[in-house]
This record gives structure tokens, C-alpha cells and sequence, in this order.
């Protein structure tokens, strides 16, 4: 139901993802002449683009940043996370596009649709089930903001009340603690193991700039409103827009085929 499993479920997610990616970089290599260059380039950022859109919005990473830029500095908070989010985009597209050479080009293209179809089917399943309110990832992360500011507060021997210190954070902790946050919350995601499927198939810049854009924007929209943003928009629209987004384009790799 949540977007984000245990940790064992997206270790193991990312585990697959990375045997599908040794196949999808054949499909890279094979293709390279079309891949490349400003056409390879302009496909692969749009197309990266919009999946971090489709998947990173009102996603655990978001309201770790909305919940966070209302305690602290919006910019710091904005700094720290994309910094993460930097940091598992370079890593995803490093697994994608530099894994060996094992599965034939058609299996690993049609494994590529079938991931997609998988993920798309998934979130469009979910939106079906979902309220018409706001995301559940939302209370989730509070929840997990609220426990670990409890036990900064016991560690330090203080009172949560009435001692606004925790709040009172130094830039760099603040730093360091949205860049933890949000890189743990990332790892085994939906749009970490798509960033990988699609650097191994498609121009590896292009992916990575695409995401790093998409997550940019994404972040800085969750520290200016983020909270505001989800509570108007619910969890079954956004989980349906981003369905959508994963069918087509697994139809559209099963139409165009391996060649």
C-alpha cells in the first residue's frame, strides 16, 4: 500500500533492478549511434524528467522536505535533500549504464516494458484504493519526524516542553539531517529503480540531468508549500497521473520494439 517497503523489500527491489539493468546497458551499447547526441539527449531528459515527476510528488521524499523547510531554513533544507537526491541519481545511472553485457538486447527490452508495466499497473491498482484526501505519506513522515525529535530530545536530556532548541538547530545539522532523511527514504524507491532502467537504456546524461532536474523542482516545491500542495491535491489524482505515465510508456517500448 505505502510507496515506500521495508528496507528488505527495497534492497531487494534494487537488487533486481540492477540484474535487469546488466541486460538494458546491451540495448544501450547496441544502439549507440542513435542514442547519442542532441536527439539521444533531448529523449532521454524528457523522458526522465517526467517519470521523477510523475513518481516524486507526494512521495516520502517531498514531505520529509515540506515538513522539515517549516521547521528550518527553506534553503538549507532544500540544499540538503537535493544533495541526496543528487548523489542517488549520479548512482543510479553509474549501475544502469556500466553493467556488464549478459542478457540478450530482446529479452532486456521487453523486461524494460514489462518493469514499466509493472510499476504502472501498481500505482493505478493503488490510486483505485486510495482516498480522495490527502496522501497517508504525509501523517507517515510526521509521525517519524516527531519519534526521531524525541529521541534527540532524551539523548540530550531535554524536555520537549516548552524548549524550542531542537528547532534552533545549526545550519549544518539541519544539512546533514535532511541529506540522511532523504537519502534513506530514496534508496529502493520507485523513481531509484526506474532512473537505473532507463540509464541503461537511454543516454546516460540526459537521465541523469533530467532527474536531477525533475528532483529539484519536485523539492522545491515541497519547502516553498509542500504541505499546502498535499492537502489539495489527493493521493488517488497523483497516484493515477504517474500510473498513466508507466503504461504508456511500456507501450510504447513494446510497440517500437527492440530494434
Amino acid at each position: 500500500r505505502h510507496m515506500i517497503g521495508s528496507p528488505r523489500r527495497r534492497s531487494l527491489a534494487l537488487l533486481l533492478a540492477c540484474g535487469l539493468a546488466l541486460g538494458l546497458s546491451q540495448d544501450a551499447s547496441l544502439s549507440t549511434s542513435a542514442r547519442q547526441g542532441a536527439a539521444g539527449f533531448g529523449h532521454a531528459f524528457l523522458k526522465s524528467f517526467a517519470v521523477i515527476m510523475a513518481t516524486e510528488i507526494g512521495d516520502k521524499t517531498f514531505f520529509i522536505a515540506a515538513i522539515m523547510a517549516m521547521r528550518y531554513s527553506r534553503v538549507t533544507t532544500w540544499v540538503g535533500a537535493v544533495g541526496a537526491l543528487v548523489v542517488m541519481t549520479v548512482l543510479s545511472t553509474l549501475l544502469g549504464h556500466m553493467a556488464p553485457l549478459l542478457i540478450p538486447k530482446a529479452y532486456t527490452h521487453y523486461a524494460a516494458a514489462l518493469l514499466f508495466l509493472v510499476f504502472g499497473v501498481r500505482m493505478l491498482r493503488d490510486a483505485k484504493d486510495a482516498g480522495s484526501g490527502a496522501s497517508e505519506e504525509l501523517e507517515e513522515v510526521e509521525l517519524e519526524l516527531a519519534k526521531k525529535q524525541d529521541v534527540e530530545s532524551g539523548a540530550n536530556g531535554l524536555s520537549t516542553a516548552g524548549d524550542s532548541s531542537l528547532d534552533d538547530l545549526s545550519p549544518r545539522a539541519v544539512l546533514l539531517q535532511a541529506f540522511t532523511l532523504t537519502f534513506l527514504a530514496e534508496w529502493g524507491d520507485r523513481s531509484q529503480i526506474a532512473t537505473i532502467a532507463l540509464a541503461a537504456a537511454e543516454e546516460p546524461f540526459g537521465v541523469t540531468f533530467g532527474a536531477i532536474i525533475g528532483h529539484s523542482l519536485c523539492t522545491g516545491m515541497a519547502v516553498i508549500g509542500g504541505k499546502l500542495l498535499a492537502s489539495r491535491i489527493s493521493e488517488r489524482m497523483v497516484l493515477g497521473l504517474g500510473g498513466v505515465l508507466f503504461v504508456l510508456f511500456a507501450l510504447v517500448a513494446a510497440i517500437q520494439g527492440p530494434g
